[in-house]
């Protein structure tokens, strides 16, 4: 999702695009179910050796991590309490594929 075009200071007031709820941007936690031989319905990228968090990189149309309401580009902060944010890729997938509860 884009950000909406730049609005003179003037019109914000009464301005529809103006969003000031930060609500949005708050992590938040996701539930899901792994269930045998069940994709989750998302891929992740980044890691350690890159310097950069977990990533959500795609979210299939219509699986259980989309009706769940991850988005691709969101941060995966943790996993079943286990923290995300300082984690290699290939640990990242392994915790992640037992996941329940993902915190974005």
């Amino acid at each position: 999702q884009n950000p909406p075009a730049w609005i003179p200071p003037h019109e914000k007031v009464y301005h529809p695009d103006d969003n000031k709820e930060l609500t949005h941007f708050m992590p938040r936690i996701v539930k899901l179910k792994k269930l045998p031989g069940v994709q989750l319905g998302f891929n992740i990228r980044g890691g350690k050796v890159f310097q950069v968090g977990i990533f959500i990189s795609k979210v299939i149309p219509d699986s259980d991590a989309h009706l769940a309401g991850l988005q691709e580009g969101d941060q995966v902060l943790a996993v079943n309490d286990v923290d995300f944010q300082d984690m290699e890729h290939s640990k990242a997938l392994e915790d992640s594929s037992r996941n329940q509860h993902v915190c974005v």
